[in-house]
């Protein structure tokens, strides 16, 4: 035979000369650059470009949904995202010096306001019009809880910066933004947090345990749409207590995650979370993860979170970053390692998926359809000052449950999950967000007085 010839493809054993083909990625989920499918669903959101500490009396370049821009505060504290290259002669603006009223271009002096109107073309005549007859590329952008955020959408479509209602509990919840570089692809890294399953290998059986012992134990899980996301829901049985957890994915990149260090001794009801963040895609290939760490008792008792570990490129559990030298991060991987691993942007078509795949088949099916418009935008709510919140489902509950013999005790957990989760969504219809806590929290422990009801 000669070597121009294939021979036969076999299943058997060493197949690999038979396996080398690597299909081409799924664009329509993956690409991000403008005048994509994906791309365009991204920019009708607000993103996170960048962490205020990172913003200060330099420019910053970033790069986001493939765009280069510069971020910027001018001597007045505001904020402004502008395309990356002066529309004179494309000198970077992050070169540019901050003024009273915008940025300057380093090269011939173009003063530049934070919503794209040229205010100065200093070189040119005294008569000239050339600054008014065009503006420069800009985007709106807001500062909140430590993050800069973008709108790069249609001006006209611009919806709110949502306000989510686990900002403003608990009363002592500190909100600490942090940030993470992945050299991958946005949507593997978001799945991960619909994929509740890995947590029980990675994080607990395979090498070190990353949090606590609990999260070895197998849960019952099962997953659920919402108006805009999804969630999962999953029930662990710890001794006497079931251990309830759901942690929730919002359109387009944005997932909440319920508490960290989860003992399962004694009855919690809706614990909120730990965690909100933005996976922002950089390109195709790159992101960053823009988050917010939540710090107070109730989701962390005993004090094992660390706030000063939390910033640029950096947050205090493991596993999270690249920062880790390589041996460390083999002998003990972490949630980095198994997501930018998988290529600079995961193949689906070579996936054999099984069960506990679920939430992620689920995840890409609801990115899909709306990118193709066959599910309406969802976009949250909310305003600056809080008054308008958008109520949202991740949360820690920890019930007292025995194991009774006369019962199968998965199918107990699974009705016992689907129970608390209706309690919580019960809270749906009130309007008042401290009013909803309450009432969850008091049907909550309605269930674990009669935990067997059908």
């Amino acid at each position: 035979m000669s070597v121009q010839e294939k021979p036969q493809k076999a299943d058997g054993a060493y197949s690999g000369y038979h396996r080398r083909d690597v299909p081409q990625a799924d664009a329509e989920l993956t690409h991000v650059g403008p005048d994509t499918p994906g791309g365009e669903f991204m920019r009708r959101y607000w993103h996170p470009v960048a962490l205020s500490s990172d913003v200060t009396d330099l420019p910053l370049a970033v790069r986001i949904l493939g765009e280069d821009l510069v971020v910027f505060r001018d001597k007045s504290n505001r904020v402004g995202v502008l395309h990356r290259h002066c529309s004179h002669r494309g000198t970077s603006l992050e070169y540019g010096i901050p003024s009273e009223q915008g940025i300057r271009c380093c090269y011939h002096g173009w003063l530049f306001d934070v919503d794209g109107r040229i205010l100065e073309t200093p070189g040119e005549p005294p008569e000239s019009r050339l600054k008014d007859s065009f503006v420069h590329g800009a985007y709106p952008a807001e500062e909140h809880h430590g993050l800069i955020f973008a709108y790069m959408g249609p001006p006209e479509e611009k919806p709110e910066l949502p306000v989510y209602d686990t900002y403003l509990t608990p009363s002592d919840n500190r909100l600490i933004p942090y940030s993470i570089w992945q050299p991958c692809n946005w949507l593997q890294i978001r799945e991960n947090g619909m994929d509740p399953i890995h947590a029980v290998f990675l994080h607990s059986r395979l090498t070190e345990v990353h949090f606590t012992q609990p999260w070895a134990a197998m849960p019952v899980f099962e997953f659920f749409e919402t108006g805009d996301g999804m969630h999962y829901l999953t029930t662990r049985r710890v001794g006497d207590y079931l251990w309830i957890r759901s942690a929730q994915f919002t359109l387009p990149n944005i997932g909440q995650t319920g508490g960290l260090w989860e003992e399962v001794t004694e009855s919690k009801y809706f614990g909120r979370v730990s965690l909100t963040r933005w996976v922002v895609p950089v390109d195709d290939t790159n992101s960053w993860i823009f988050g917010l760490r939540h710090f107070n008792d109730a989701i962390d008792p005993e004090h094992q979170g660390r706030e000063e570990e939390c910033g640029h490129d950096s947050v205090d559990f493991i596993g999270q970053d690249g920062n880790r030298p390589y041996a460390e991060r083999q002998r003990n991987p972490g949630d980095w390692d198994a997501q930018v691993s998988q290529r600079p942007i995961a193949v689906h078509n070579l996936e054999h998926r099984g069960s506990t795949d679920v939430g992620v088949v689920m995840l890409r099916r609801v990115v899909r359809e709306t990118i193709r418009g066959e599910k309406k935008f969802a976009i949250p709510i909310g305003d600056a000052a809080g008054q308008k919140v958008t109520y949202t489902y991740s949360h820690d509950t920890v019930i007292r449950v025995p194991v009774r013999d006369d019962l199968d005790d998965e199918d107990v957990q699974r009705q016992v999950g689907r129970q608390v989760m209706d309690a919580i969504k019960s809270g749906d219809a009130i309007p008042d967000a401290e009013a909803r806590e309450t009432h969850i929290i008091a049907r909550l422990k309605e269930v674990e007085a009669n935990p067997h009801q059908t």
